[in-house]
């Protein structure tokens, strides 16, 4: 089995709170951390009810001082939305009281909706474009012997790996020049995973950090001790999606029985889109489909989403795919 790690959004469930959210994802930390994931990322949204992971460095910064030696790190900072210097130092800071265990994705989306990416902006200015050219400047303030007259302290020197996200080649191509690792939101935006795998496979040129292509995928899972459990916990996800692609984004509901049922065509294709890339079902199915996947897409790695409304619910999902992790 190749490695698993966890992508952690954080959510706020119907009924609780941000507080009770950020508790939650210390403890699916620690317990993923004893049941072997790899790795474990949290994602900067804004503006939004569900998600309590928007001060993202200062999430990671909880998580790793609760843990002892899973990895933990952005999946990730939406670089457009700030100062490259700020991310040196604030990622060169929990480099320094964490060593060996940070990491830093970056993406190029803002992360929200464009109202709330207005009200983000560093400067009048700021443009998602440049974004090539602010992960050159964050590298360089990281670098042992950094070209700028300004110094990121801490940050100078600081050897935080970097990841490339995306869900579109412009991201395969950044990453397959810059010599970074890739990791796809397959778990959301599958439509482009292969192509955009492919074309950073084929072009990834070596670089210090990293000597020959490393792709992460995105997948989600919904694993319960039985099909129909995991089948109706599902439905949390199901429903918070409709409601931010319909313009209502809520906390995350509680599963409701027969949901699909509920909707048109339209609806229902859209999550049969965006939620291509899940495996739904009790520790045999998991399995079954996971292996499926991992055999038709080849990643290196798989960073795994457990949006599940029921925190207990949810820690099992993780416990039985450190199962099958475990299992091989």
């Amino acid at each position: 089995m190749i490695p698993l790690s966890i992508l952690d959004l954080s959510p706020i469930a119907e009924g609780s709170d941000a507080g009770e959210s950020l508790r939650n994802t210390l403890a699916l930390a620690q317990h993923g951390e004893r049941w072997g994931f790899n790795r474990y990322w949290l994602a900067e949204h804004h503006g939004m009810p569900g998600i309590a992971s928007a001060a993202t460095a200062v999430v990671i910064a909880h998580v790793a001082g609760g843990t002892k030696t899973i990895r933990v790190g952005a999946g990730g900072v939406m670089l457009p939305n700030h100062s490259p210097l700020v991310i040196a130092e604030q990622f060169g800071t929990l480099e320094a009281l964490f060593p060996g265990r940070i990491d830093l994705g970056l993406g190029r989306a803002p992360g929200s909706d464009q109202t709330t990416a207005r009200a983000l902006r560093r400067n009048l200015g700021s443009d998602a474009d440049e974004f090539p050219q602010d992960v050159l400047e964050l590298q360089d303030y990281m670098s042992d012997s950094p070209r700028q007259r300004v110094l990121a302290v801490p940050g100078l020197g600081a050897k935080v790996p970097l990841w490339i996200l995306g869900s579109s080649l412009f991201g395969a191509q950044l990453a397959a020049h810059l010599g970074l690792p890739y990791a796809f939101a397959s778990h959301f935006a599958p439509q482009m995973m292969m192509q955009a795998v492919a074309f950073y496979r084929d072009n990834f040129k070596p670089s210090p950090q990293l000597a020959k292509p490393y792709v992460m995928l995105g997948y989600n899972v919904f694993a319960a001790d039985t099909d129909e459990e995991a089948q109706f916990l599902a439905t949390s996800m199901q429903q918070a999606f409709v409601n931010l692609r319909t313009g209502r984004p809520s906390k995350l509901p509680p599963p409701q029985a027969d949901y699909r049922a509920t909707l048109g065509p339209q609806e229902n294709a859209m999550l049969d889109s965006v939620l291509s890339c899940t495996a739904t079902g009790s520790r045999a199915t998991v399995a079954a489909q996971l292996n499926a996947f991992i055999a038709s897409t080849r990643p290196d790695e798989l960073m795994v989403t457990s949006q599940i409304h029921d925190h207990q619910a949810r820690l099992r999902s993780y416990e039985i795919l450190g199962e099958i992790l475990a299992a091989g």
